[in-house]
């Protein structure tokens, strides 16, 4: 379709993908504010402790993302929507208010809750609003704000924190504006984006696709001719009826993994694990240590952090462009193959123990090369491939296989990098790569250009 009301489509997609804007900078800047709250809450010499205030928000993830999916189903996309950006608020205030270290963990895992739902929710709320023509794109717009989110949290904690001298002692640090209130405000900062999500979610419509599997068709016809007019809405809900005339109600888990639909979920959850196993997010929860393997210091390191940030943005730019011009199959393929040769030479490079500017040039490509392909395109994947009936079960389900993928990826790093080396880490991640190119070239259908219902009747057995 050529012609839509662009500026409303535009602004329910944002508004949709400010949940992606808050997962970003949640997700990240807790790394800016470890080295302060550590030392506040004298956990710096507990590694378990650290552990735990590192990883009990991909719990909250794990929980957020299966009860989105059923309650997504059962009271409709906005109000989940709605419901996330209220707990991203209260846990930007709650983190960095509290001051027993057991609070701090209970507002972390409450902020996992909120990534849980908008990782999910917010590519499959812009997914059943948008136009099949430009779906890819504004799919895309989520993970434009997921980096953005990236990037303000590493400005933010750079901009927030206060030089510290050389001669600095831990208990002085301790002591410093960093280690009592800047911490403190590094996750404070996140409660102005919520606010604005929490109030603009209030005016967004829900899915017509939800309302049109509810029954409410007049409501659907609305939503839809506001975005494309009557004809198309017409046409729309003529293409609903006819994926869901056959049947009755909506399907939970029990159809989700009946044989039509078997395969591709299957699809689904190798797409999502591989989005974290392909290993560029380590990249992001360990740049000091992989910048400190090539010969960095600490100073040096923050200011290439930024530098990948920087990266991640400017990329995901070309991603939006291409996705709906080379399609979402050949993207993947090039992530894949891509990722594949820059971790094995990365890998070589740290085996000889090369260092210096031409290692950070390979990080940044292979940041380059994640965010116009993989980071996008996987969740631009999980929000079209799955059937209206069963699409808020299965992108839950897939959604929590991905968490599960950042889990493991993120727990087993340290331990490939202490028994194998860096070197031999990233050869590990080059050869996942490969097979994930293998998988992709045999197995994933293009999808672009199609209507989630053209999708459905090509994608399971009937």
């Amino acid at each position: 379709m050529k012609s839509y009301n662009k500026k409303f489509v535009y602004f329910i997609c944002l508004v949709s993908a400010m949940g992606g804007l808050l997962f970003g900078y949640d997700w990240v800047v807790i790394g800016g504010a470890k080295p302060f709250y550590e030392l506040y809450f004298g956990i710096a010499d507990a590694p378990a402790m650290q552990g735990l205030a590192m990883s009990i928000a991909l719990l909250g993830c794990l929980v957020g993302a299966m009860v989105a999916g059923m309650m997504a189903d059962r009271y409709g996309r906005r109000p989940l929507l709605i419901i996330s950006a209220f707990i991203f608020l209260f846990s930007a205030y709650a983190t960095g208010a509290f001051s027993v270290f057991n609070w701090f963990l209970v507002a972390r895992f409450l902020g996992g809750i909120a990534i849980g739902i908008a990782s999910g929710l917010s590519p499959m709320y812009i997914a059943e609003v948008a136009p099949h023509s430009v779906r890819g794109k504004l799919v895309s717009l989520n993970q434009l704000t997921i980096v953005l989110g990236i990037l303000g949290a590493q400005i933010t904690n750079w901009l927030i924190a206060d030089p510290i001298p050389a001669d600095f002692t831990a208990a002085d640090i301790c002591a410093s504006w960093n280690g009592q209130m800047g911490w403190r405000w590094m996750f404070w900062a996140a409660a102005f984006p919520a606010a604005a999500f929490l109030l603009l979610a209030c005016f967004i419509p829900e899915s017509p696709r939800w309302l049109a599997m509810k029954g409410k068709e007049r409501t659907a016809w609305n939503v839809l001719s506001k975005i494309g007019g009557e004809a198309y809405a017409k046409t729309e809900l003529q293409s609903m009826e006819e994926t869901t005339s056959s049947r009755s109600g909506q399907g939970g888990l029990k159809l989700l993994f009946s044989r039509p639909f078997r395969k591709v979920l299957i699809i689904g959850v190798i797409v999502a694990v591989f989005q974290q196993w392909c290993g560029t997010n380590v990249i992001f929860n360990y740049a000091q240590e992989i910048f400190q393997s090539a010969g960095y210091s600490l100073g040096d390191v923050l200011f290439n952090i930024v530098v990948t940030g920087i990266a991640n943005v400017v990329f995901t730019f070309v991603a939006i462009y291409t996705v709906d011009r080379l399609g979402r199959r050949a993207l993947m393929l090039f992530g894949a193959g891509g990722l594949a040769g820059i971790y094995l030479i990365l890998g070589t490079c740290y085996y000889f123990q090369v260092s210096g500017f031409f290692m950070i040039i390979l990080v940044v490509l292979a940041i380059a090369c994640y965010a116009m392909s993989l980071g996008p395109v996987t969740w631009v994947l999980l929000s079209e491939i799955f059937p209206n009936r069963v699409r808020a079960v299965a992108v839950a389900t897939s959604t929590f296989a991905l968490w599960v993928g950042s889990f493991t990826l993120t727990y087993t790093f340290p331990l490939l990098n202490k028994a194998l080396g860096s070197y031999g880490t990233f050869w590990i991640y080059s050869a996942i790569c490969v097979a994930g190119f293998i998988f992709f070239f045999r197995a994933l259908p293009e999808t672009k250009g199609k209507s989630l219902e053209t999708l459905e009747k090509e994608l399971t057995n009937k």
